[in-house]
């Protein structure tokens, strides 16, 4: 069930993203879009290091950094989402119900600062993440709280070639987080290291924007329901 779109203001108002609730599986899910625009891009390429500030986030361990432009997008609707959260879980009472992130590309990194940023707010729900494609978004201190804290609960999907994962390179001081999940092709998909950077999978993938990136599990990235 839908519960709400959530949007950027001016000039990212091209952020968005929505919360659902899954009564079945008692789960809210807060889901991020790709990159959809020149300014969408732009935060992409902002490409510094710096310290995780944001709504709620206040015990991180020193020296984690993240993305500067992906920060900027996620900060945009922060305050939004966890309005959206609190209100399910503090008016209207839900009980039992664990928190779900997820995105693609930009969505996807977006989708790895509100899985930590979530758990910080909400530190007694289950946390999960499931990206698809996604840059790389902190440092090496980043990487290593993230998989310290969600371990097997997180899974980073990258499809074959998909040269979007490795487009910020190591060198710029950046480190993906576990676990990955490199579907090498249609019949086999390698679970790797879970300390995120595993040289038998997808890490020596280059290209940048490709088909590889544009598909996952069957479905094209720009295909509505996915926007």
């Amino acid at each position: 069930m839908l519960i709400a779109e959530v949007w950027g203001v001016p000039p990212l108002q091209n952020v968005h993203g929505y919360v659902a609730r899954d009564d079945e599986k008692k789960e809210l899910i807060v889901a991020m879009r790709g990159s959809g625009s020149v300014v969408d891009i732009l935060l992409d390429t902002a490409v510094a290091l710096v310290p995780f500030i944001s709504p709620g986030v206040t015990h991180l361990p020193s020296g984690v950094c993240v993305h500067s432009g992906f920060l900027i997008a996620w900060n945009a609707v922060a305050l939004q989402i966890l309005a959206i959260l609190k209100e399910q879980f503090y008016i209207y009472e839900i009980k039992g119900y664990s928190l779900v992130a997820a995105g693609h590309s930009l969505g996807g990194s977006l989708a790895s600062l509100a899985t930590v940023a979530l758990k910080e707010n909400f530190p007694e729900h289950t946390m999960r993440c499931y990206t698809y494609g996604a840059p790389r978004t902190g440092n090496k201190e980043f990487a290593d709280y993230f998989n310290a804290t969600f371990g097997e609960n997180a899974c980073r999907v990258v499809h074959s070639s998909d040269g979007v994962c490795t487009i910020i390179p190591r060198s710029f001081g950046y480190h993906h987080h576990g676990v990955e999940y490199w579907q090498q092709d249609e019949e086999n998909t390698v679970k790797c290291s879970g300390e995120g950077e595993d040289p038998r999978c997808s890490c020596k993938n280059t290209g940048g924007v490709n088909t590889a990136h544009m598909e996952y599990f069957g479905i094209i990235a720009t295909t509505p329901f996915c926007l």
